[in-house]
């Protein structure tokens, strides 16, 4: 259930009309439902409440420390892939929330920073990874919590930019590797090895991976416990799939049902790090329509909202449902799909009376600045706003300000009440690094 809909042709976020977020706060503007991302973060906590898991929201899905606060109040740890991201946990809080550091390249630094905020685990990705960190952490006369995590190796998933788990990539210990690496540490004075990890990417909307990766787990967890390590955790990563299109998504209780055994087969306290899945489809990106040009036979809709907005269009070729704010008479309130097109080299978007195909585009100077090709939309004018759905994953979180653009304002709504999380960047604030070190 997403708290997106209209009202008398007009779009809402719950009881707030769009229009009236953008007419407070400018666009471009993300704008995000409380609701939303409450009820999918308590799917995650009912579909999986027989293992009592630790919900570790994903910080690089969306960040903002108010989001992830109202994660942490309603029972949500962190997983983590930088220093920064660590910090923006500890600043949303709750204090004692549960953090997971994750990632492949962690510095020295980060490590020690860390270890001195009591991180809960370490998802560790390569041999030198480990032993570095046993080696600061008993330098500072600790041992480091740490999860192996394993490369299952396997068959692709999802896109290929985004799939963790296929042989060759950057993440995780090979599976034919890894007890070999583990041998090395027991009772090492600064790790506890106590945990297995195992994320395979995202968005993914099969259950069948989990299930097959889950069963390649429980076997390492026995192995890795016969050699001496207490296996207490097994991280199962997150990366389940959400509808960006119409209804392809599974629901949390169909993951759950993949997982869950492997779970109470392993013996092991449950780990999951959710991110798209909660946040996802609880935003959207608002912008407004600038200019329309017609050039070599193709419709432009030029807007205030661009690849430094949202960048997985052109960096992943990915769907956003996009759809005016206020529909025209006869309009109805999404696109149709047409779900039996190859979404990799067609478009699923019907063409329906009342609409023709238009570029959607942004102010960038590129060519690969665009949120939505070749898409069936009603005639637009300058002035009109437009909606771009399941914006609220990785579109402020990998927002850049290339071409010297200010990052957009993000709005929380709750209710029928609406504040500002983030404010707009102004131009000061493009410089503002440069111009403290002017001397």
């Amino acid at each position: 259930m997403d708290h997106f809909h209209y009202r008398g042709g007009v779009l809402h976020c719950e009881d707030v009309p769009v229009p009236a977020v953008a007419a407070a706060y400018g666009t471009p503007v993300f704008v995000y439902s409380s609701a939303t991302l409450l009820h999918h973060l308590g799917e995650i906590q009912k579909a999986f409440a027989p293992a009592n898991p630790i919900i570790c929201y994903s910080i690089k899905a969306n960040g903002n420390i108010h989001l992830a606060r109202l994660m942490g109040q309603h029972g949500a740890g962190f997983d983590v892939t930088s220093g920064g991201e660590f910090y923006r946990a500890l600043q949303a809080g709750p204090k004692g929330a549960k953090v997971v550091f994750a990632g492949v390249g962690k510095t020295d630094t980060e490590i020690m920073f860390a270890l001195e905020n009591d991180v809960f685990l370490f998802d560790v990705e390569s041999e030198e990874e480990l032993h570095t960190i046993g080696k600061i952490a008993a330098g500072m006369g600790r041992k480091a919590p740490v999860a192996l995590r394993v490369n299952p190796d396997l068959p692709p998933k999802t896109h290929v930019k985004t799939d963790t788990s296929v042989k060759g990539v950057k993440f995780g210990l090979d599976i034919d590797t890894i007890l070999e690496v583990t041998a090395k540490v027991v009772n090492h004075p600064g790790l506890n090895v106590c945990g297995l990890h195992m994320h395979l990417g995202s968005p993914i909307l099969s259950a069948e991976p989990y299930k097959q990766g889950g069963a390649k787990g429980v076997r390492l967890v026995h192995e890795m416990r016969k050699q001496g390590h207490n296996i207490t955790l097994l991280n199962m990563g997150g990366g389940f799939g959400i509808n960006y299109r119409l209804d392809e998504a599974k629901p949390a209780s169909v993951f759950a049902e993949a997982i869950l055994p492997a779970v109470k087969e392993s013996g092991c306290q449950l780990i999951l790090e959710p991110g798209r899945f909660i946040v996802g489809n609880a935003g959207i990106l608002v912008s407004t329509v600038l200019f329309r040009k017609e050039t070599g036979g193709k419709k432009h809709v030029i807007q205030d909202a661009a690849m430094n907005d949202l960048i997985r269009p052109t960096l992943y070729s990915s769907y956003h449902r996009v759809w005016p704010v206020q529909l025209p008479d006869g309009l109805p309130d999404r696109p149709a799909v047409d779900m039996s097109v190859n979404t990799d080299v067609g478009n699923p978007f019907v063409d329906m009376p009342g609409t023709i195909r238009q570029e959607v585009v942004g102010p960038v100077c590129e060519s690969g600045d665009f949120l939505a090709k070749d898409r069936p939309l009603p005639p637009l004018t300058r002035g009109d706003l437009l909606a771009v759905f399941s914006a609220g994953a990785y579109g402020m979180s990998m927002a850049s300000n290339y071409n010297a653009r200010c990052r957009a304002a993000e709005v929380l709504v709750t209710g029928g009440t609406h504040r500002l999380i983030r404010r707009r960047e102004t131009f000061a604030d493009l410089v503002a690094c440069e111009v403290d070190c002017s001397g």
